[in-house]
């Protein structure tokens, strides 16, 4: 069937196929159980034959890989709650990680990137992002590939040594900016954010795919590592969401979703985002839907995400919020107004109320009409729901369809070489053009006689002068002679 079983209040709960791709939103403090949530949706978009992509901040997300433990308070909540056929089973898995160690490899290149998100990568002010897509330009103009950070590198190198020439053309790039992006490239490159860049480039086809029972790929994006560096994170899935955006067709409403993308910790995509990036952000939610994919952000509290961006969440699930500060009190009744009032429910009280595994829940039904909101206890998801070990990790990466396709980097020529080689031939040709003049015989009598040293001549010199003296008097006597014979010769005749 097209639908989740989320869990059972006074009645069942459950998540429609159809309406999966209008995105939806898991908020709750911490250890209120969002993370269970979450696997369940994946779980559950999986056995539906819907692919998934989710990002792992704890590293207990892996779990899905695995089956579950069976235990009778398990299958008991799975009996209350109207749970068929519950059984512990594993989904199908591929692992990935920007650092290549719990995964295989996720690369992309700096021209896929783009100057806008790379700023913010490299947190440029305005000017500094002003010069970098000066040189992203200048790539483009001159048909140079930019790839890795080497690639980068060079580019600003060329920029830096003809920047008069570029500023007439481009517009002003001052010295200052380069070196500025310079150092934050280095920053970048301690962080390990040079591995992010390269090829083979991550095809989104590979995120597309179902197991031979038909089951969709649940693809786990290790972050663990990557979670300590917000800025680099939250831009690397907001590429990953608007590379989705930019090249899957359109599809209209479908019975169910072509993808599934949950973004865990949402609130870094909006830290500090200047204005014109959350513009993007709104964009790719409002219209990422007509493409088949679905969106769904996990945070803790739904005043974290922007409200163009909360509007376009039609399905919610609200673990507990605790109203100890002003901040949680405020976030308390921000949730409560976000919901389809329900008569029989106070909302704004049970939040603080709920317990583990409870969450209050509303989700489109028919013809897209939000459901009143329901409290809810959550169905438990067949997998195992904690962390796996090394040993399970390499079993699962091992069986993995697109290792070797990724497994392994290609370093091929882009403008880091063709600058490169550039750079040789032109000190190649100021070598031959610069090269020494023969040097002159050294000091020797006979050569002096011969040929001559300083201003006194040599015999040579003085026998070729006499010649071409003698020559050319013996020469000029015979045409003297010659004119003055024609001329008296002609005269007598007449």
């Amino acid at each position: 069937m097209n639908e989740i079983l989320i869990g059972k209040g006074d009645r069942q709960v459950h998540l429609l196929g159809r309406y999966g791709n209008r995105h939806g939103l898991i908020a709750g403090a911490t250890g209120t159980g969002k993370t269970v949530t979450m696997m369940l949706l994946a779980e559950g978009f999986s056995r539906m034959g819907v692919p998934v992509f989710m990002a792992d901040v704890k590293g207990d997300v892996a779990g899905l890989s695995q089956a579950g433990t069976a235990s009778d308070k398990l299958r008991a909540r799975a009996a209350e709650l109207g749970v068929d056929g519950y059984a512990n089973e594993p989904s199908p898995v591929v692992l990935w990680d920007l650092y290549g160690k719990l995964g295989h490899p996720v690369r992309t290149t700096i021209s896929e990137m783009g100057p806008k998100l790379l700023a913010r990568v490299l947190e440029l002010n305005d000017t500094q992002s002003g010069v970098l897509e000066v040189v992203f330009r200048v790539a483009d103009d001159q048909g140079l590939l930019l790839l890795d950070l080497e690639d980068l590198r060079a580019l600003l190198a060329l920029v830096t040594d003809t920047r008069k020439e570029i500023s007439k053309t481009y517009g002003l790039v001052s010295s200052q900016s380069v070196a500025a992006i310079q150092r934050s490239l280095l920053g970048l490159e301690s962080d390990g954010g040079d591995l992010m860049f390269g090829e083979p480039a991550l095809n989104l086809n590979d995120f597309m795919g179902t197991d031979l029972s038909g089951r969709g790929i649940i693809n786990i994006f290790a972050a663990e590592q990557l979670i300590l560096k917000p800025r680099l994170y939250s831009t690397f899935l907001l590429w990953l969401m608007s590379e989705l955006f930019e090249n899957l067709p359109e599809v209209g409403d479908l019975d169910r979703p072509r993808l599934v993308f949950f973004f865990d910790e949402a609130h870094l995509l909006f830290d500090d985002a200047p204005g014109i990036l959350v513009q993007r952000i709104e964009q790719v939610v409002r219209l990422i839907r007509s493409k088949g994919v679905g969106i769904y952000f996990c945070s803790q509290f739904p005043d974290d995400l922007p409200g163009e961006v909360l509007g376009q969440l039609g399905n919610r699930v609200q673990h507990a919020l605790r109203a100890f500060t002003p901040r949680d009190q405020k976030a308390v009744k921000t949730a409560a107004e976000t919901f389809v009032a329900n008569r029989g429910l106070d909302v704004a009280t049970v939040i603080s109320e709920l317990g583990v595994g409870e969450a209050l829940v509303s989700t489109l039904q028919d013809k897209g009409v939000p459901m009143p909101v329901e409290r809810t206890r959550i169905a438990p998801p067949r997998c195992r729901m904690g962390a796996i070990t090394a040993e399970e990790r390499a079993a699962v990466r091992s069986r993995s369809p697109v290792g070797s396709k990724y497994d392994t980097a290609v370093n091929r020529e882009s403008a880091h070489e063709i600058l490169a080689q550039r750079a040789e031939e032109a000190i190649s040709t100021a070598a031959q053009d610069n090269a020494p003049e023969p040097e002159a015989p050294q000091d020797n009598p006979l050569s002096d006689v011969l040929w001559g040293k300083g201003r006194r001549q040599g015999v040579v010199e003085a026998m070729a002068k006499s010649a071409a003296r003698s020559v050319g008097s013996q020469l000029g006597r015979q045409i003297l002679r010659g004119l003055l014979g024609g001329i008296l010769g002609g005269s007598r005749r007449r």
